[in-house]
């Protein structure tokens, strides 16, 4: 992999990021095809529509369906999608918080119910990684131990030092198999700014045998803690990671969040809201949501934004999207979705842009403006 700094304006940055199969430039939003798609697209739609040049698979699911060795079949997440550019796989650690009961987390690695089957299975570091190997994705994420804000600092202490060995174990696993894959370590520590310190410095040290990780993480944001204090345990951590490797702000979020992570230095984001949202009738616009499903669009002939020159936007009225919102035709759900993605990968595109021109005080101030 490599990483390249194009321009920084503040703390703000434009970066490209070469992997062997995509040319990503950042800031860069991933769409999420959790089990090998984003839900109501197909690759043809990612990269001849929306031209995306990475997205996030996981492992948790495609672990249990269709079975990592049968993606490995086909040659990898790419041979098996049709997708051929990037992918990166998060490690299933947000999968396992999120099964409540159905999972215990011990020292050595994590235990779980199949959300499908409920058959019992267990995750080690080396575990995950070599899953990843299987699914053969650019950039692989170490397992992490994630916990629900609030909590004890004897639990989030516990968080950081299990996450920190998990990498070590997963770093080591990695260079012992001699693999090409890129491996990212995960910063925990919840809102407590002490403890991010320690997670990242602690991981950001961690050199063996003199390879280190190839970029890092986030995590554990935006589970229960309010907008402000989250923009400032952003804040504080970014300085603790290496100017030049790539920052990644795990599963986060609105179009603010975003703004305002790139002001403070982040590089890649992802999350489920842009799909999840279009599937239930909230697109986003410059000027803020549009709820398609209202009444007062039945007779609209405009396309959802006038600013937006997405598929969607070029070709169909917001009447006929809230027809087929209202019909529950499946065409719908793909006409939302491209639009919605559109959206994000066009707000970043248009930050990095103004990163590149030191304009990205001006850009934030606009797009704020803008909205409703």
């Amino acid at each position: 992999m490599e990483f390249k700094i194009d321009a920084i304006d503040s703390n703000a940055r434009a970066a490209t990021l070469k992997t062997d199969h995509s040319e990503i430039k950042t800031p860069i939003f991933m769409p999420v095809g959790t089990a090998a798609a984003v839900k109501s697209l197909d690759a043809v739609d990612l990269m001849n529509i929306l031209d995306a040049k990475i997205i996030l698979a996981n492992t948790y699911h495609l672990y249990l369906r269709p079975g990592d060795e049968t993606v490995k079949s086909f040659g990898g997440l790419h041979g098996f999608s049709g997708y051929n550019r990037s992918f990166l796989t998060d490690s299933g650690g947000f999968q396992a918080f999120s099964l409540g009961e159905n999972v215990k987390f011990s020292d050595e690695g994590i235990w779980f119910k199949s959300h499908i089957d409920g058959s019992s299975h267990f995750f080690s570091p080396e575990k995950v990684i070599d899953i990843e190997y299987n699914l053969n994705s650019d950039i692989m994420m170490v397992l992490d131990d994630l916990i629900a804000l609030p909590n004890t600092k004897e639990r989030i202490k516990k968080s950081i030092e299990r996450t920190t060995q998990w990498a070590k174990r997963s770093l080591i696993h990695h260079i012992s198999k001699g693999a090409k894959n890129n491996l990212f370590a995960i910063v925990q520590g919840g809102v407590d700014f002490e403890f991010r310190k320690i997670s990242a410095e602690s991981l950001v040290e961690t050199e063996i045998e003199g390879r280190s990780f190839d970029g890092f993480a986030i995590g554990g944001l935006s589970v229960g803690e309010e907008n402000r204090v989250m923009y400032d345990t952003i804040e504080y951590t970014v300085p603790f990671l290496p100017e030049n490797k790539p920052r990644y702000l795990m599963g986060v979020g609105t179009p603010e969040d975003i703004i305002e992570a790139i002001e403070r230095g982040v590089d890649m984001f992802d999350c489920v809201m842009p799909t999840r949202n279009a599937r239930n009738g909230y697109l986003f616009t410059s000027f803020g949501i549009l709820r398609i499903k209202n009444a007062k669009y039945k007779l609209d002939s405009r396309p959802i934004d006038e600013k937006c020159n997405c598929y969607t936007c070029r070709n169909f009225s917001r009447g006929y999207l809230n027809h087929l919102f209202r019909a529950k035709e499946l065409t719908y759900f793909r006409l939302a979705t491209i639009h919605n993605l559109h959206y994000y990968l066009n707000l970043v595109s248009k930050a990095r842009e103004a990163i590149i021109n030191k304009k990205f005080k001006e850009f934030k101030k606009e797009f704020y403006s803008a909205r409703n």
